[in-house]
């Protein structure tokens, strides 16, 4: 028997004593008097103390820029429907809270369009009844509600005008009537929704290519001409970058919109693997979707035509439950909204189904009762959205990141007008037993910072969000608090600390504003 087994032996013995001497007061007794000292019960096994979390840290510094890129446009921020959805939201302009949420981002755009747009919505008035192919129809009240809805938000509206079905006069008459509902709340018009898949959903005959496409815009162009000169157009709204290379340049050299449009989903419905939060979040995605968004903005800076990002969300045909629903989503939209902010992006539209809280939706009614009503509920996505409206009217900041280990996260800068520095963190890893630590290398010309933090109690989560502790009203208002937690700058260095799983803006302001 080894030596240092005895002391344990030789106090096991005493504690036997002292038990069988009475001197405990049973076998439920809170606590053992040894040598006239009270130790409670709980000490003999106490837990061992939790780990601290491992300290990731991330050196950011900014860097010179040859050529400023432009500010982030007032209207950045959008939301996209389906046209079939246009009457339902447009009746909400006179009750429930959507007026209330859009105010909260300040301005925006509302797209509408969507496959509904070609496949399932005509326009309907006296000379133009409901076609055989539709199931609904728009009206001018319809218009004229949307235009209420424009006027109380101060949101503009991008209305796409159906395009699969080969109707240029009633759509002509819809673009009159539009025109004099909306007024100057009218961004754009776009002629059919991804107009680039129409041979693959049987909407036109083979060959279609954007020369077909171009042809029968023509003439959809002409008679708009006649009924409604000087409508802006917008297009091609295809389907993603892959298709937007031939396309993008073809629409902006032969039709000259006043902006160039389309989509992206990082995830595919019908995608192997399926998707998940995994992979949502994933290296990989990320660096798809800037590859995508490259590919948008070199033909519209080639073009000298702004580009936007007129539809997108996590999922395509609707999103998936449990992935597109959660707070995953949230850092998702955050980060892609950032970088698109970076590369000069003119805006972008988050896709929605006010009917359906399951799938994507920045907004939707939890039960026919409340859609009925008008009151919408924020989702997560709403969050990121929230944050984003900071970062409005700010110029994009080239930023060095450099870290000894690998991380998940997006680092954003931007300087405010003021001179003010904004950096938003996204840290899209797995909740785990490490934090970020990031080094903001600002110099000595600023304050400390404050921290508005954008979280919830997990990736899954579909509920618990909140942004800067605050959480959505059922109202639709949003009140950032009167207090943010504030760090130091010490000799020029801010250091701030990111769980994983969650966002942050970091605001640094400059001891002597900007003129």
């Amino acid at each position: 028997m080894g030596r240092s087994r005895w002391p344990c032996l030789l106090l096991a013995a005493a504690i036997s004593l002292l038990l069988v001497g009475g001197l405990t007061a049973g076998a439920h007794a809170s606590s053992a008097t040894v040598s006239g000292s009270a130790v409670p019960a709980s000490a003999k096994h106490k837990p061992k103390p939790k780990p601290k979390p491992k300290t990731i840290p991330l050196s950011v510094s900014l860097e010179g820029s040859a050529e400023a890129p432009p500010r982030v446009p007032a209207n950045f921020l959008g939301l996209s429907f389906e046209v079939a959805a246009l009457s339902q939201l447009a009746s909400f302009a006179g009750g429930g809270d959507l007026v209330t949420l859009l105010r909260s981002l300040g301005k925006g755009v509302l797209r509408f369009g969507g496959v509904t747009a070609d496949e399932f919505v005509a326009w309907k008035d006296a000379q133009h009844q409901r076609p055989p192919w539709a199931s609904s129809t728009i009206e001018a009240a319809n218009l004229d509600q949307l235009g209420e809805l424009a006027g109380e938000s101060g949101w503009n509206v991008l209305l796409t005008l159906g395009f699969g079905h080969f109707e240029p006069q009633a759509a002509a008459q819809e673009a009159a009537v539009a025109k004099a509902a909306l007024g100057s709340s009218l961004e754009a018009m776009e002629l059919g929704n991804e107009p680039n898949s129409y041979a693959a959903h049987g909407l036109r005959a083979k060959p279609w290519t954007f020369v077909q496409y171009d042809e029968q815009v023509a003439e959809y162009r002409g008679a708009i001409e006649a009924l409604a000169p000087g409508i802006p157009l917008a297009g091609p709204d295809v389907s993603g970058s892959s298709a937007y290379e031939s396309w993008g340049f073809g629409e902006a050299i032969y039709q000259r919109p006043v902006m160039l449009t389309g989509h992206h989903y990082p995830l595919g419905c019908n995608g192997q693997p399926g998707p998940s939060i995994a992979r949502l979040l994933s290296p990989e995605i990320r660096e798809a979707e800037e590859r995508s968004l490259r590919r948008y903005v070199f033909v519209a800076a080639q073009s000298e035509v702004p580009f936007r990002m007129d539809e997108t969300n996590t999922v395509s045909c609707g999103g998936v439950p449990g992935v597109s629903n959660t707070f995953a989503s949230a850092l998702w939209a955050l980060g892609f909204m950032t970088k698109a902010m970076s590369l000069g992006v003119a805006g972008i539209n988050f896709e929605g189904n006010p009917m359906n809280c399951l799938g994507y939706t920045p907004l939707c009614a939890p039960t026919p009762e409340a859609a009925a009503a008008g009151e919408l509920q924020a989702q997560p996505e709403w969050y990121a959205l929230l944050l984003a409206r900071s970062l409005i009217g700010e110029r994009p900041l080239a930023a060095n990141v450099v870290s000894p280990e690998h991380t998940n996260a997006i680092v954003s800068a931007f300087r405010a007008p003021d001179g003010a520095l904004q950096f938003v963190v996204v840290d899209d890893d797995v909740p785990s037993d490490h934090k970020l630590s990031l080094a903001l290398h600002v110099g000595s010309g600023y304050h400390g910072a404050s921290i508005l933090s954008l979280t919830a109690p997990s990736p899954e989560a579909t509920s618990g969000v909140s942004l800067g502790g605050q959480s959505v009203a059922a109202s639709g208002e949003w009140t950032q608090p009167a207090r943010l937690p504030h760090v130091p700058n010490k000799h020029g260095v801010i250091t701030v600390e990111v769980p994983p799983s969650s966002a942050a803006l970091v605001t640094v302001s400059p001891l002597v504003p900007a003129g």
